[in-house]
Formats: C-alpha cells, sequence, structure tokens
C-alpha cells in the first residue's frame, strides 16, 4: 500500500491529468514547484512505480573492493572450505598473502566481501567421518591436555612480524599467550614461558606443523618439541593431517583473541603487544565464565579442584641444542585411506587391512625403538622404529 506521501504524489498527477494548473496543483498540497515537476518527469517514464522513491546510493563507490578481488576471496574461500580446514577472514587473508594479490584486502573488508555473499555460515557438514571412531584425548583433571597452536604470521606498526603460541589447559580453560617476534625457531622459550605459568601437562597435543616435529627430511630425529616434552615426562600428541578442528578448543580461543583483542587495538611497538596479551590472557582467566565449568573462572575452577600442579624445576630454558631422550612416548594420530598407509611425519607404513579407512593411534616408544599401532585401543602392528 503506498504511504502518505505517496498517495500525495499519485493525487498531484491525477489533477494535472484532470487539466488543473500546476500552481493550483502544488499550492493547495503545500508543496513546492520543484517537488511537482519532479513528479510529472517521474510520471512520464512510464515507470509503473514512478511515485516511489530510488535508493540514494551512488552507483559506483570508489572505494568498493573490485570485482576480481571479490571473486578470488570468493574462490579462496571455496577452495579453504572443500579442504575441511579453516576458511574465515584471516585463513582468507593469510592464503590471499601466499598468492601475492594486489592490492591485497584488509582482513575486515574479507570479512564484510563474506557476509555480502552469505559465505559466513559454518560448516554443516562432518568432520569426523560418520562411525569412525577418533582416539581422543581425555581431560579430566588440570593439566591432563594442553592444546597449542600457532596463530600467524600477524603484523603490527613498524612493519613488525610476529607469531602468538598460545595453548588452552582443556580441563580448566586456562590459557597462555607467547608472543614470538623472531619466528617460530624460539619455540623452545614460548613453550618453557608457557609450562612456568600452566604447570606441566601429561600430554601436549599440536599439529603437523614442522617446528613441532622436526624435519620432513628427517622425520625421525625427534625435534625441539618433541625432546623438550621427552626430557620433561610429557608425553607430545599429533592430530591428523588436515584437521585442525582436532584441535578445537585453542582455535576457538585463536579467533576469540583475533576478535575481540587484536583486530579491535592498534599497537604500535612489540613492547605493547606483549604487554596486551599478558592483560588478554590475565583477563581470560580470571574473568571469562564458561558453561563446562559451572559458570565458574578458569582460576576459580582451579582452585575448587584442589589439585598439586607440577612446574619446571628452573626459570630458565633450556640451553640448546637439546639432548636426544633416550625414554618416553610420543604420539601421531591419523586416518588411514584407502591406500592402506600410516604417515608419520612423511615416513609411509603399510598398515593391516582392518585399519583402512579408520582411525589409529602410533605410539612411538623411545627407549624400545617400536613403533606401536593401535586401533581402537586394541595393538594392531608393531614396527621396529629406530630413532635417529
Amino acid at each position: 500500500m503506498p504511504d502518505k506521501e505517496e498517495k500525495k504524489r499519485c493525487e498531484a498527477i491525477q489533477q494535472y491529468l484532470s487539466g488543473k494548473r500546476p500552481v493550483d496543483i502544488w499550492i493547495s498540497l503545500r508543496r513546492s514547484e520543484r517537488w511537482f515537476y519532479k513528479w510529472l518527469e517521474r510520471f512520464k517514464t512510464g515507470e509503473t512505480d514512478w511515485y516511489k522513491d530510488q535508493s540514494r546510493c551512488p552507483n559506483n563507490s570508489p572505494d568498493r573492493t573490485p570485482d576480481e578481488i571479490e571473486a578470488i576471496v570468493k574462490m579462496v574461500r571455496l577452495e579453504l572450505y572443500n579442504q575441511g580446514i579453516f576458511c574465515g577472514a584471516q585463513a582468507i587473508y593469510w592464503e590471499l598473502e601466499k598468492l601475492d594479490v594486489t592490492p591485497k584486502p584488509s582482513i575486515r573488508t574479507i570479512a564484510r566481501i563474506l557476509a555480502r555473499n552469505d559465505l559466513t555460515h559454518k560448516r554443516t557438514g562432518r568432520y569426523e567421518p560418520k562411525g569412525k571412531k577418533y582416539p581422543k584425548l581425555e581431560a579430566t583433571k588440570p593439566n591432563d591436555v594442553h592444546q597449542s597452536d600457532f596463530v600467524g604470521p600477524c603484523y603490527i606498526r613498524g612493519p613488525i612480524r610476529f607469531y602468538n603460541f598460545n595453548s588452552v589447559d582443556l580441563a580448566t580453560g586456562r590459557c597462555a599467550i607467547e608472543t614470538m617476534t623472531e619466528g617460530k625457531k624460539d619455540i623452545i622459550d614460548a613453550l618453557w614461558s608457557t609450562w612456568l605459568r600452566l604447570g606441566l601437562p601429561r600430554y601436549q597435543q599440536i599439529d603437523n606443523d614442522a617446528s613441532f616435529y622436526g624435519s620432513p627430511s628427517h622425520p625421525r630425529g625427534m625435534g625441539k618439541l618433541i625432546r623438550i616434552c621427552l626430557h620433561n615426562g610429557i608425553e607430545p600428541c599429533f592430530i591428523p593431517v588436515r584437521e585442525p578442528w582436532r584441535n578445537g578448543i585453542v582455535e576457538k580461543f585463536n579467533d576469540n583473541w583475533q576478535t575481540n583483542f587484536f583486530q579491535r587495538k592498534v599497537f604500535e611497538t612489540k613492547e605493547s603487544l606483549i604487554e596486551g596479551n599478558q592483560f588478554f590472557e590475565q583477563h581470560h582467566n580470571s574473568k571469562y565464565r564458561y558453561s563446562k565449568l559451572g559458570g565458574k573462572t578458569p582460576l576459580e575452577y582451579l582452585s575448587k579442584a584442589n589439585v598439586e600442579l607440577c612446574f619446571p624445576l628452573n626459570s630458565e630454558p633450556p640451553k640448546e641444542p637439546l639432548e636426544k631422550p633416550e625414554s618416553g612416548r610420543y604420539h601421531v594420530f591419523r586416518f588411514i585411506r584407502s591406500d592402506g598407509k600410516l604417515d608419520v611425519f612423511g615416513e609411509k607404513f603399510m598398515m593391516p587391512p582392518e585399519a583402512v579407512y579408520e582411525y589409529v593411534k602410533a605410539t612411538i616408544d623411545v627407549e624400545k625403538q617400536k613403533l606401536y599401532v593401535y586401533l581402537d585401543n586394541v595393538l594392531i602392528d608393531e614396527i621396529n622404529y629406530k630413532l635417529r
């Protein structure tokens, strides 16, 4: 139904068509001469909705992202989605960096493009194959399991490039944030500082970044993270390749850090970034309330758990190079595909037929120099595995 103003426009034209003088029309309707002739010209276009208001937005916006850049953003998002990995604005931004796209849109611009094209919905498909049991680590008490992950590279003014090494204790929700401006090579310092605040975990769960396990050319060499974990009685656990949701708790924390902290503040120096990260960590641990913790904050839940935590004996991290451990275990979780092969950091091992299309846990026993493969906690294979 036409509104009050639209009815006046129609009435003015009806009076004009009946032979009434224009000056009498706009005076009787208490409108201007310009108003009358504007709607008379609009009526003469022959459009059926001539009496309705038209959008005042300009036909061309000089600040609008070029169509070809928007098309690339949508294409990259689709590719990430189809690979089953994270496909938000930050992930797309990193991919555009790799592709050297120019002009490169900001993270916020990418987010607007996704929203404009209705590409912000979460994945509705399954992450885990239906009916396939995953050897998930149970976290029933503080420091049973720490999930850790890198965020970055990110940039602040300067420009200064940095990574965040973020960790979350699954049982309490406590977090630790380490800022790494020298790249991933100072992983020992970051991990040690994390343990000084959170305590030593039983399991350290990470993805398959080469800085975590060592080198693809030396898959049995035990990288720095594996060595420092084993020296402190911790068992590293590597999630399946291209399945970041297995580290879902820390991934969600990463998103919270980016959305509610990093994207909302401007940092001029490395020192201001580190100080801001420390504040965010303290605020999260003392103020953030989890429904899974009964509405308690991470520190409140920790105090009620009445569990004595273990911490590193020294305040300073061990000197590098780290000695090769002589005991301990680390684990690799993998999905065995149709080729029947288990991939341990690039090295392939043929598995028994019952492992095909199933998740297995491969445990490397350093002292025994053995690789044990478990399917649903049942040992299905034992392989000599001499560490180098």
